[in-house]
């Protein structure tokens, strides 16, 4: 539920509605609002008899329910879009935020030549596996504690904010203590566990979409992390898997303006682990771009052809300078379309 206080509402007022709240068995999760009170409610109880009693209580506008099974989430518990702040970068503001690098790190001198190049080129963060789920037990399965390490030394040399991705609750607490933001693969999608520890972990998040999920389900995995306190989520869009076998998985781009929808949260787009070809990603980050995301992630290694991992949907750095300058009228064109709906 989200109860809407009148404007100039005591704090009595407030203190009130909240323990009634409690007293119908609900959970009082948020209360938000400089000049206008918004309290959301949370759990299972008798919604209609809750509802009639809070809009009779002093001081409340209104009270109504939220329909969408996944309620923080939501545009109808949050109207204005989100914006979560990763060290220089903002995600849903006026800027599109490029994420590059490498998927595996494998070397320092393969991560420090590549972070230097991206930050050149214009990436506002660096990405890099330290731990990798694989799908065969015999492929490279990271550098683990090492590679956060040499994570901390590129941000360290070239001021990008790191991602890397966190695969096991027991993790969480390592992982958060070099990277910037933490990133649920597709295969944790639904590791509720993880979510759960991600809601506690302090850091932003970046949830990608499993390889067979709806975005129903997408949704309600996001909502794990909100509900245990960590409001800071960025969702990805990565692919899904379909009958289709030109690409590795199915982009579905249109996932993004059904997101922009449903929820506050800002969305990212990732053509890299998509379509697994190197030469799509150029006019699917255009593409990008164009329908509205909130920015991108790309892989790039200074020699696809001996990574470790995902070498044949990894840009050279070339190839990544140039993608970047050929994005640039595609991005005024984003940057004039934010300023419109902000006007409206």
């Amino acid at each position: 539920m989200i109860i809407s206080m009148r404007l100039g509402a005591t704090k009595e007022q407030v203190d009130h509605v909240c323990q009634r709240i409690e007293d119908f068995g609900y959970k009082v999760h948020s209360i938000r609002g400089e000049e206008r009170v918004v309290i959301a409610a949370l759990g299972i109880g008798d919604v209609t008899h809750c509802l009639e009693s809070l809009q009779a209580a002093p001081g409340v506008e209104s009270a109504v329910a939220i329909s969408a099974p996944y309620k923080l989430v939501s545009r109808q518990f949050q109207r204005e879009r989100s914006r979560v702040q990763v060290d220089g970068a903002v995600f849903g503001g006026d800027e599109f935020v490029v994420i590059a690098g490498p998927c595996s790190v494998e070397s320092e001198k393969q991560l420090l030549t590549t972070a230097t190049a991206v930050a050149k080129a214009g990436a506002k963060m660096l990405r890099g596996g330290a731990f990798k789920p694989r799908t065969s037990p015999y492929d490279f399965q990271g550098l683990e504690a090492e590679g956060l390490k040499l994570l901390k030394k590129a941000r360290e040399e070239t001021g990008l904010a790191v991602i890397t991705e966190v695969m096991s609750n027991g993790d969480v607490g390592l992982v958060a203590e070099y990277a910037d933001m933490l990133q649920i693969g597709a295969r944790n999608m639904q590791n509720y566990a993880l979510l759960k520890a991600l809601g506690k972990a302090g850091k932003p998040v970046m949830l990608k979409r499993g390889l067979s999920s709806t975005i129903k389900e997408l949704l309600l995995s996001a909502e794990y992390v909100v509900s245990h306190g960590n409001p800071h989520v960025i969702l990805c869009e990565r692919g899904i898997r379909t009958f289709e076998t030109a690409t590795r998985n199915t982009f579905d781009i249109g996932a993004v303006p059904v997101l922009r929808e449903l929820t506050h949260l800002p969305v990212v787009l990732d053509p890299a682990h998509a379509t697994g070809k190197s030469s799509l990603i150029p006019p699917l980050a255009r593409a990008s771009v164009a329908v509205g995301a909130d920015g991108l992630m790309v892989e790039v290694h200074p020699c696809p052809e001996e990574a470790y991992s995902d070498g044949a949907q990894s840009l050279t750095i070339e190839a990544f300078q140039k993608m970047m300058k050929d994005l640039r009228p595609y991005l005024e064109l984003w940057k004039e379309s934010r300023s419109l709906a902000v006007a409206v």
